[in-house]
């Protein structure tokens, strides 16, 4: 999947302008490729129109369009989470009802990198490969970036319609899965072309 250039990006004006089309496409993209699993985690699979999305948000939010250097600042911390070489990249949210909550799982939670899997079809499950920029020996922060590299076994069989494609998290402190719906595994197959 290509990924976003400074010269790919309109002004704020323009953005402006477009924004609420641009918003409400990208909201539906979303809902499609949000996977709920267990009580208190969700992933998030991304795409270049939703890392597009997220640059613009930030040069909106903090009015940085003409700081120098703030496109190439946000091209370079989103760029990373576009899909690329044949494999999956998402957002892992751990989301917890209050401070306290959160802090106690967040340190409970410590090695989630090692028990977060993929599996597609019948085979293996592949280990999720965390940003090891989000952890820390003591706690993990509540939101994480993953990819999942596939072989293309594994990319044939994902864009097989109807193929089971599950998330299983079996650290000590949480384990759950879930099964993608058809809508959210055809959504990541483009991804893989």
């Amino acid at each position: 999947m290509e990924l976003i250039r400074k010269e790919d990006l309109v002004g704020k004006v323009e953005y402006e302008r477009l924004r609420p089309e641009f918003r409400r496409r990208v909201m539906a993209l979303k809902n499609k490729r949000r996977v709920a699993v267990g009580d208190n985690a969700t992933i998030h699979f991304e795409t270049r129109d939703t890392m597009l999305y997220q640059v613009y948000e930030m040069l909106r939010a903090e009015d940085s369009w003409d700081r120098e250097h703030a496109v190439e600042d946000e091209l370079d911390a989103y760029n990373p989470l576009i899909p690329q070489n044949g494999g999956l990249s998402a957002t892992l949210m751990l989301e917890y009802e209050t401070p306290a909550e959160r802090s106690l799982h967040l340190e409970a939670l410590v090695g989630l990198g090692q028990h977060v899997w993929l599996e597609v079809g019948d085979t293996e499950p592949v280990a999720a490969v965390f940003d090891n920029a989000q952890v820390s020996p003591t706690r993990i922060s509540s939101v994480q970036y993953i990819r999942w590299p596939l072989d293309d076994d594994r990319r044939r069989i994902l864009q097989t319609d109807g193929a089971v494609v599950r998330i299983l998290f079996d650290h000590p402190h949480y384990e759950a899965q879930a099964v993608l719906g058809e809508e959210t595994r055809k959504e990541i197959a483009r991804d893989l072309e």
